[in-house]
């Protein structure tokens, strides 16, 4: 009997995460004769592709070429009628498999995104578990959605072929799930969010991990808005006050610069910096009922997070600019 699932997990030096990992995909509720688990070694130097084999996970590996190709390269081996992708640092509830398999029985759909959840009490991780929680509470009202990520994804296998599977021209993880959604849905394809089928993720540890990725966000950002103009006001997982956000701060670090010349124009960055923590009305609304200890820590986040992104959309938007699509590269820090 063919496969219904295969479950495919990218990773590069997780010989810390992956055990934990493989395990609850291999411990899935769905029957084990029905799906099968593979690993994608993208280039490790420890001993992550060792410890998958020792837990009998079927292991594929390539030269390092990023999360995208590594998932396309597990795709092509795959069986299963469905895709199902998770990431080295999550840990699948034991229904997950099952509830996204059940989504995409309908006929009509060809994509659907799981949930994050955590289980990290420091106040950092709590934060982007609240950012989360906020957006996913958004597309639980949503028939379809337009944003798939990879930490709980799954497609139709012939539907994932069909549309060329993820740009490998992303050489880190940041927005390639995005942007295959987008090519997906312009495709007309319907895209669903099964609440219910969860995996536990391990968030930033750290305000400066938190950053780093707000920032390379931010810079791939730029790469994928140029590809998918209509985005740039957001899209089903990111709403638009978080791009209006982004670009407040920009005008703020836009009008310090001229400020150094024309001082009366400073005069103007504090108006935007009231106008942009009214944008987080929302999310302090949710952060309230949800994990109302860490409120106070909301606003400064909200600053750093608009700043990290827009640092990260300017370097990215310029690179475009100056360069061109071809000179988009693995930016360094």
């Amino acid at each position: 009997m063919a496969l219904k699932v295969s479950i495919i997990v990218p990773a590069k030096d997780e010989e810390d995460k992956i055990e934990r990992c493989l395990r609850t995909l291999q411990a899935q509720s769905m029957d084990r004769v029905d799906y099968e688990v593979i690993l994608v070694d993208d280039g490790s130097t420890d001993q992550t592709a060792e410890v998958a084999r020792s837990l009998s996970v079927q292991v594929l590996s390539q030269a390092n070429r990023g999360p995208a190709s590594a998932r396309n390269a597990g795709a092509q081996q795959a069986e299963g009628a469905i895709l199902l992708f998770t990431d080295a640092d999550c840990e699948a509830d034991p229904d997950f498999a099952a509830r996204m398999y059940r989504a995409l029985r309908d006929p009509q759909v060809a994509g659907a995104m799981g949930a994050y959840r955590s289980r990290q009490t420091k106040l950092i991780p709590r934060f982007v578990q609240q950012e989360f929680a906020f957006k996913q509470k958004r597309m639980e009202a949503l028939e379809t959605i337009n944003a798939v990520h990879t930490y709980a994804a799954a497609y139709r296998r012939d539907v994932f072929i069909s549309n060329g599977g993820f740009d490998e021209s992303y050489p880190v993880p940041s927005n390639e799930d995005q942007e295959f959604s987008y090519r997906l849905v312009e495709a007309g394809h319907r895209l669903v969010y099964v609440p219910e089928a969860i995996v536990y993720h391990l968030h930033d540890r750290n305000l400066r991990a938190y950053i780093r990725r707000k920032y390379l966000l931010g810079y791939w950002k730029a790469y994928t808005i140029s590809k998918h103009r209509a985005r740039l006001r957001g899209d089903t997982h990111t709403p638009f006050t978080q791009m209006l956000q982004i670009l407040l701060m920009g005008a703020i670090f836009l009008l310090g610069v001229i400020g150094i010349l024309l001082p009366p124009i400073a005069l103007l960055i504090p108006v935007l910096f009231v106008a942009l923590l009214l944008t987080g009305v929302p999310l302090f609304r949710s952060v309230f009922y949800q994990d109302r200890k860490i409120l106070w820590l909301v606003p400064g986040m909200l600053l750093i997070r608009a700043g990290a992104q827009a640092l990260g959309l300017g370097v990215g938007g310029a690179v475009l600019l100056f360069l061109g699509g071809r000179g988009f590269h693995r930016p360094k820090g």
